[in-house]
């Protein structure tokens, strides 16, 4: 999905329908959102934003057509469409880092307002990232943050905890398995988006004691090339005990091979990241044991967000790291997914509330 800039309503229009969000209870809970905590009255009394020049955002991505970032892109249009942006999805479809520098220093000399960007490589981003600070333009990372320690110098993170959802994948694979050949799949190993998963994998299966050999295999940055890394492996290796995934294509490849050879049957478990609607239908079948659900709508909203806010504060206010966090998906909590068609997990275009009743379980 190359380019996806978008001119939105008349600016306004988009002033207009935001008075309208933003006073009485509608700013109050979006101050709420934001941190605040004012009264009914004290919100009614609030003015609303001032007018402002529609910011333009631009998003960086590594593997700008693959489908985990579709719920991603209607959370950046959703939260662009409310605040009064437009914004251009660029980047590699592969995963080429040179070609992400290229588009960061692209948007700095189109003088975009603020740029996003998943810090894919440990030292790749560092230097246009403060070249973009030093021109002015606020510069986040989503879906995949600088190594701890790192000197880069990104205003904050919007996504997942990589290496401790990698962690307690491992913890979950060692409930399921007690010894034998376990393969873990990655599409890009040292990818700072899924690399810190394995290796919060691996250090749970080593903590665990048990006599598990963990095989680490690259299987590639396009879904074909994934599920083909992925049947070759267990065509070589069918005496494993595990299969697991720490990226979206490669779980859909490996719940694939998991039904195709009716792995199950065998005593053989499964599982890995994200909500490609292939996975979740396998899930329901019993084909996979799990899958984890790191929320990419969210990584679009909340950084267009806080690009937002520290954009109509004059970067008085923010920006922090959000956490975009971890739910397990099994056989037993998967009906939601299947149920719905939204723009949150990505498998319809269509705006819309879901209604929901009943308690809210954890």
């Amino acid at each position: 999905m190359a380019d996806m800039a978008q001119d939105r309503e008349d600016p306004g229009e988009v002033q207009s329908v935001r008075r309208g969000l933003l006073q009485g209870a509608g700013l109050t809970a979006a101050l709420a959102l934001l941190g605040g905590a004012i009264t009914p009255a004290q919100a009614a009394e609030a003015s609303p934003f001032p007018a402002h020049k529609r910011w333009k955002i631009v998003f960086v991505n590594h593997v700008t057509t693959n489908p985990f970032f579709v719920p991603t892109q209607y959370g950046i249009q959703d939260a662009a469409g409310l605040l009064g942006f437009d914004y251009q999805w660029t980047g590699s479809a592969n995963a080429d880092v040179a070609e992400m520098v290229n588009a960061v220093n692209a948007a700095i000399a189109a003088k975009a307002d603020a740029i996003a960007v998943p810090i894919v490589d440990p030292k790749a981003f560092d230097t246009p990232i403060q070249k973009a600070l030093d021109a002015g333009i606020p510069v986040f990372a989503y879906n995949a943050d600088a190594p701890s320690g790192s000197t880069n110098p990104r205003l904050a993170y919007i996504g997942q905890d990589l290496y401790l959802s990698g962690y307690q994948m491992g913890e979950r694979i060692v409930s399921l398995v007690d010894s034998g050949l376990v393969a873990l799949f990655i599409a890009t190993p040292g990818q700072l988006n899924i690399q810190p998963r394995l290796d919060g994998a691996l250090d749970a299966i080593k903590k665990s004691g048990k006599k598990i050999d963990a095989q680490t295999i690259a299987t590639g940055a396009t879904v074909n090339e994934e599920l083909s890394k992925i049947k070759s492996f267990y065509l070589g290796h069918q005496d494993l005990k595990g299969m697991f995934a720490v990226d979206a294509g490669s779980t859909q490849g490996v719940a694939q091979v998991m039904k195709d050879s009716n792995l199950p049957s065998k005593g053989v478990h499964g599982g890995g990241f994200d909500l490609l609607p292939r996975t979740v239908e396998l899930i329901h079948d019993g084909f996979l044991d799990f899958t984890i659900d790191q929320q990419p709508y969210v990584q679009g909203f909340y950084t267009v967000v806080e690009a937002f806010v520290f954009l109509a504060s004059g970067g008085l206010v923010g920006p922090a790291n959000i956490n975009t966090g971890l739910k397990f998906v099994t056989k037993g909590t998967v009906d939601p997914y299947l149920n719905t068609e939204t723009r949150y997990e990505g498998k319809s275009t269509k705006p819309q509330i879901v209604p929901r009743t009943g308690a809210i379980k954890g």
